[in-house]
């Protein structure tokens, strides 16, 4: 665990990479090649994610920045009606397609730390007439949302960037409600990084170097109270990383997940108690 300068610093790093991306209206290079090198606001970068052409077509024009390591709502089964949540909203993509799905009487609410991306999704979102959509500026790990009320927390390629993960998990339980769940896409590693490449603030930036292990992931979700806790490894997702970094061979220490979990709903007060059929041969 870091200490809160060194986590301070990382941040400053993160928020910084992704101001430029913001400004430049897509990908992650900037000046240095830290994640793909198609991703500069191409639809066939999203599409080798798992996303369909149509529901890119349908998205605000700018709001798909070519960014992630997968398709949250493709696990997510969102529904009518619900609250949805998306940690490190960047350009607003994964909201405005789960406010598709979620309907008018449902809510999608974006949080990210980086206010040139958040500018940049409120544009998006008056763009193409969202109503039941918004865009919060706050960190992931303290999240500007009151407790036990969303329905479902989505996320791309984003709590791999945090210096404080048990603590974004935390926060995720608390605002979901009995019963929520998380459908996360997200960087795992499935080997030791090199030293070289875990304090390398551009690899950090382009989330190889703040991956962890699947293992430790269910356990941090099950410590924390989650049930029916999964990390589906993506063994394919190594044709895309390896284009983030061409020719560093980082694609053999990572690889992209499906995180899938849920809040369980509280007991009944009778569920420990006997049946009555028990309680009526005893009498």
């Amino acid at each position: 665990m870091t200490d809160r300068r060194e986590q301070d610093a990382i941040r400053q790093d993160v928020r910084k990479r992704y101001a430029e991306i913001a400004r430049a209206g897509g990908s992650c290079c900037s000046g240095s090649k830290c994640c793909s090198s198609d991703a500069p606001a191409k639809p066939d970068a999203s599409i080798r994610l798992g996303y369909a052409e149509d529901d890119l077509a349908a998205a605000p024009e700018g709001a798909n920045l070519g960014l992630g390591c997968g398709n949250p709502q493709a696990i997510a089964a969102l529904k009518p009606g619900e609250t949805v949540l998306d940690l490190g909203s960047g350009g607003g993509l994964d909201c405005f397609l789960a406010a598709r799905q979620v309907g008018d009487a449902g809510r999608v609410i974006g949080v990210d730390m980086t206010p040139e991306m958040i500018g940049k999704a409120r544009a998006n979102a008056d763009q193409g007439g969202y109503g039941n959509v918004e865009f919060r500026l706050g960190e992931i790990e303290h999240l500007p949302v009151a407790d036990s009320s969303v329905d479902v927390i989505m996320s791309n390629c984003v709590i791999n960037l945090s210096p404080d993960k048990p603590q974004v998990y935390r926060d995720a339980f608390r605002v979901l409600r009995p019963g929520g769940r998380l459908a996360i896409s997200d960087v795992v590693a499935i080997g030791p990084l090199p030293d070289d490449v875990r304090g390398n603030s551009a690899a950090l930036c382009g989330c190889v170097a703040g991956a962890i292990p699947a293992e430790e992931i269910e356990v941090l979700l099950g410590e924390i109270g989650f049930v029916e806790i999964a990390v589906e490894v993506k063994p394919e997702s190594r044709e895309f990383i390896k284009d983030w970094f061409p020719g560093s061979g980082l694609e053999e220490y990572v690889r992209s997940a499906a995180i899938t979990a849920r809040k369980a709903p509280p007991r009944s007060c009778c569920s420990s108690s006997p049946s009555s059929a028990d309680a009526a041969r005893r009498r």
